[in-house]
């Protein structure tokens, strides 16, 4: 599978211009890898002009989600058990930003259980919002 399409690429892009140009820019993550035979997960929100640096939250399953830096290269390099390597979630949308995965994450110890609680909480508004009448 191809880490990033080109419209994901894009994406990742135009978020690190951005970023340079706006304060306290908080975008929404763009894109979700993981280890399919492990815990690690990275949820990528901005890609550097070089084309390797992404930015976003890293859990490598220590139970210590962090914000920072992680190379496209090394993960599209990584060689897991099976023949299998780094996956990317195609299923993947959120209208969270980064810093409400980040806080979630870290009170949670990973980054899919924080994304189990935000479906949860995002469902449970969904239920509670009143019918439209008419």
């Amino acid at each position: 599978m191809m880490l990033l399409t080109p419209d994901l690429h894009a994406a990742l892009r135009a978020n690190d211009v951005a970023a340079a140009k706006l304060e306290n820019f908080d975008p929404v993550p763009v894109v979700k890898f993981f280890n399919p035979v492990g815990a690690a997960t990275w949820l990528a929100t901005e890609l550097a002009e070089d084309g390797d640096t992404l930015r976003g939250l890293a859990d490598l399953g220590f139970g210590c989600p962090e914000l920072g830096t992680f190379s496209l290269s090394e993960l599209a390099s990584a060689r897991l058990p099976f023949g299998l390597g780094i996956e990317r979630d195609p299923n993947f949308h959120s209208g969270h930003p980064l810093s409400t995965w980040a806080g979630w994450a870290r009170r949670t110890g990973s980054i899919s259980t924080a994304e189990t609680l935000l479906r949860s909480l995002a469902r449970a508004a969904n239920d509670e919002t009143p019918p439209m009448g008419g």
